[in-house]
């Protein structure tokens, strides 16, 4: 099979892109390469460097199945520049879905999110609960899904689409501004923990190996189990409070302290229920959040992945390019800065 991965170099991405290689599929991504390389050389590995706003629909051509994990990802980020996420995450993803029914491609699986559910109604969410996002990010993503199942969907455009828990573990662009992520870089690095919005609220985490799995199994499942789905990718035991979370890694690494943070009320709260990919789908996820704290610890300890790269903080990623993009701009003659 031919798969288009748009963002296939992200922190879910460039996991997911040489899976699908190694399991014998063409694989094109489609990405800008924000946070740097991320991916190995491989033969079945095909990058094109581009803007999910504005790439060439020709890289469609002959394209199967289309998987979307690209966007502007963590609320901070999505707030920092609100019409370049609502260009990115609503108009590029519309423009991608679009070309791909015009193409032909006949699967398309996108990247969802849980925090599409933002302030949930009771525990144990279902695909069917009401959604009620509280951050631009979650509005894109429900704005999408809205578009996905509306007007685009169709009996030859394969539509299913992949609610996410907060994902979590080692990725060759990693991210340090992920729940279990970061509070296993802050109790290692400087033994404290803070925990923002009293830490009653509930989240859902899921590996991002799992993640890999579940989109390499959605876009290659039976049509009539998965066109037109939606589904919740996580586990029912990976429904955890954030301050109990913090326990968990408080325990994993001895001397950490766990401190409240003066902040206002986290409005996102969901615990999500899963049974419904393990039904129809088979799936289960294989890698727990104590794996997650310890994968992430051993990275650290044994200097495999570095603490303070900026790349692995979204946020100031962003925040470094704009200012970089502003300083260019000022600066450039016959588009060079110094040569």
């Amino acid at each position: 099979m031919h798969v288009l991965v748009a963002g296939g170099a992200g922190y879910i991405g460039s996991v997911l892109t040489p899976l699908l290689a190694e399991r014998g599929h063409k694989v094109t991504v489609l990405d800008r390469f924000y946070f740097g390389p991320t991916l190995p050389k491989h033969d079945a590995i095909h990058v094109v460097r581009s803007d999910i706003r504005t790439f060439d629909p020709a890289i469609l051509r002959g394209v199967d199945a289309v998987v979307d994990v690209s966007g502007i990802s963590n609320d901070p980020s999505c707030e920092l520049e609100p019409e370049l996420t609502r260009g990115v995450n609503i108009d590029g993803g519309k423009r991608l879905a679009r070309y791909a029914k015009e193409a032909g491609v006949r699967r398309y699986v996108y990247s969802s999110s849980c925090s599409v559910y933002g302030h949930g109604e009771g525990l144990g969410l279902t695909e069917t609960s009401g959604r009620h996002p509280v951050s631009l990010y979650a509005l894109a993503k429900a704005e999408m899904e809205d578009v996905l199942f509306g007007e685009l969907k169709g009996p030859s455009f394969e539509v299913c689409a992949l609610r996410l828990a907060t994902v979590f573990g080692l990725s060759t662009r990693m991210r340090f501004d992920l729940a279990i992520n970061v509070m296993t870089k802050n109790a290692y690095v400087n033994r404290r923990i803070m925990v923002d919005g009293g830490g009653r609220q509930w989240r859902p985490f899921v590996h991002v190996r799992d993640v890999a799995d579940a989109f390499a199994l959605a876009m290659t499942a039976d049509a009539k189990l998965v066109a037109g789905e939606v589904f919740n990718v996580g586990s029912t035991s990976n429904n955890v409070q954030i301050l109990n979370l913090a326990f968990r890694v408080r325990d994993a690494i001895p001397g950490t302290e766990v401190v409240h943070a003066p902040t206002d009320p986290d409005l996102r709260d969901y615990n999500v229920n899963f049974d419904k990919i393990h039904r129809v789908l088979d799936y289960s996820t294989k890698r727990t959040i104590d794996d997650g704290i310890r994968e992430v610890l051993e990275a650290l300890r044994e200097g495999r992945v570095d603490p303070d790269e900026r790349r692995w903080y979204t946020l100031k990623q962003y925040l470094f390019l704009r200012e970089a993009e502003r300083a260019h701009a000022e600066l450039a003659l016959d588009g060079r800065v110094l040569f």
